[in-house]
């Protein structure tokens, strides 16, 4: 298995620590070599990559490749390595055998609260998310050309180290910001990495929402952290009267619960199935 990471942020480095003890070989992508520790420190070669054709030294790389995974999201301009390549890899990956494209499940929509699958129609409400489909689309399209499986990995809310509700918290900038009905799923940054080595390694293809089990108010997350914390929680405020950007804003104008049966049959058991365990974790290894 040799693996190529586009885009090794957060999410990115998660799924190379989770595999580092298979893989053959490793390699990632950044915007510029001011990371190119972290990725080291991952087990991570490391290549920039900032759109476009890639380098000659990233070339070589794909040319051994079995695995991609994709985890650079559209901008304005669309897909950068659909741009790049678009009539196909063509022999630039001569030994691919699977794609992972990491998603979001905002390409869902909103749903009032219910409950949606993989099966479920979308109909993406902003414009990331309008983004985000079409993304999808043409990475369908690629994998189909390359002849190999697709895995479209959706995910939700993501937090872990260093980033979520116990450090807002500590920093003083959390707020319970409530709107009646609201609910949002999250996932940890750990199962992102063990659900994506899964597919990985079985190179299945598909749509999987990699999403924890419990989709709850925002709020309630928040007083979570705050009493793990032994300190008080931040007072309510509510939604409709509160100071937020257009893109925070905007994030309350999808509600749904996303259902994460398929990965599960698939063989995948999370790690921190809810935000409880998951604020209870962080917390214990002080992350």
């Amino acid at each position: 298995m040799n693996v190529t990471i586009f885009g090794a942020g957060f999410s990115g480095l998660a799924i190379a620590r989770a595999l580092a003890a298979e893989a053959d070989r490793l390699a990632g992508t950044t915007r510029g070599p001011a990371r190119f520790g972290d990725l080291r420190a991952a087990g991570l070669s490391p290549f920039v990559y900032d759109g476009g054709r890639p380098s000659p030294d990233l070339a070589a790389e794909l040319s051994r490749t079995t695995h991609l995974v994709m985890s650079i999201a559209p901008d304005s301009g669309g897909d950068p390595l659909l741009d790049a390549f678009p009539a196909g890899f063509g022999e630039a990956l001569p030994a691919l055998e699977w794609i992972g494209y990491l998603s979001t499940v905002g390409v869902y929509g909103d749903h009032g609260g219910d409950w949606v699958d993989e099966e479920t129609p979308c109909r993406p409400v902003s414009k990331r998310s309008v983004a985000r489909l079409a993304a999808e689309e043409g990475w369908a399209g690629l994998a189909d050309r390359a002849g190999v499986p697709l895995a479209v990995i959706r995910l939700s809310g993501i937090y872990g180290p260093g980033r979520n509700a116990l450090r807002t918290v500590q920093e003083g900038k959390a707020r319970r910001l409530v709107k009646p009905g609201q609910v949002f799923n999250r996932i940890h940054v750990a199962d992102i990495g063990g659900a994506t080595a899964l597919l990985a390694r079985e190179r299945l293809g598909g749509i999987f929402n990699v999403t924890d089990d419990r989709p709850a108010p925002p709020q309630d997350v928040v007083e979570f952290a705050a009493r793990l914390m032994g300190v008080e929680p931040p007072p309510e405020s509510d939604f409709e009267t509160a100071d937020l950007s257009p893109m925070a804003r905007s994030f309350y104008g999808e509600n749904k619960r996303v259902a994460n049966a398929k990965i599960k049959a698939a063989g995948y058991e999370f790690r921190f199935p809810d935000y409880v365990s998951g604020l209870e974790g962080l917390l214990r290894d002080g992350a």
